[in-house]
Parts: structure tokens; C-alpha cells; sequence
């Protein structure tokens, strides 16, 4: 076969396997709840930051509504109490001071936010 028949047939090849591809690792097939931890440590820490990931996940994945605005500020809100609730288990669990600080700065701020986003939400019929 030619190098560019060679070519041609990967090509062919890459393109006719590419929606299966993308259908697999896209999150509209995935189940975030029954997200489990990959092999490898199974320390306490590690599985709470698992348990936090997958929660968030799994609150991330909303139904959408068509209204951007609207969509935006619900996944944000799941996406930030997922950086709370990782924060925490750093707290729980982290021995170095300042990552420590970043983490207790972390839930301050995504606290505040959250709260706005909940009176937009509530001013704005979401």
C-alpha cells in the first residue's frame, strides 16, 4: 500500500471512530454518582477528596434550561461547594500551614460566592 493510501485508510479509520470516542469520554454518559476511586491510595484523605469529587460531579450535572445565566450560576454553586467540601478535607487531613491558610481562605470565598449566586437565583426565578 502507497504511504498516501497508508494515510488516507488512518485517516478514514480516525474519523469513523471518532463519535464512538467522543461519546465515551464525554460527561453526558457518565454517572458521577457511582464515581469510584481509581486504583491506587486508599488512605482516609483519599478517599473523602474521591467522595467530594464525585459529589460534585454528580451535583454538577444539572438539567439545563436554556438560559445561560441561569445554567451558569446552578453549576457553579455545585462546583464551588465541591471546592469547599475538598477544602475541608485538606483541613481534616493536610499538615502543611500554608496550603492549610489556602484551604480555610478557599471556603471563606467560595461561601461568599455562593451566596450571591443563591440571591441571584432566588431574585431571578432559578
Amino acid at each position: 500500500m502507497s504511504l498516501k493510501g497508508f494515510t488516507a485508510a488512518l485517516l478514514l479509520a480516525a474519523f469513523a471512530a471518532a463519535p464512538a470516542l467522543a461519546q465515551e469520554s464525554g460527561h453526558e454518559n457518565m454517572d458521577h454518582g457511582s464515581m469510584e476511586m481509581a486504583a491506587g491510595d486508599a488512605s482516609p484523605s483519599s478517599k473523602a477528596f474521591a467522595e467530594a469529587n464525585a459529589k460534585m460531579h454528580k451535583d454538577m450535572d444539572i438539567v439545563f434550561s436554556g438560559n445561560a445565566d441561569v445554567d451558569f450560576v446552578r453549576g457553579m454553586i455545585a462546583h464551588h461547594q465541591g471546592a469547599i467540601d475538598m477544602a475541608k478535607v485538606e483541613l481534616q487531613y493536610g499538615k502543611d500551614e500554608a496550603i492549610r491558610k489556602l484551604a480555610a481562605d478557599i471556603i471563606k470565598a467560595q461561601e461568599g460566592e455562593i451566596k450571591v449566586m443563591k440571591e441571584w437565583l432566588a431574585e431571578n426565578g432559578g
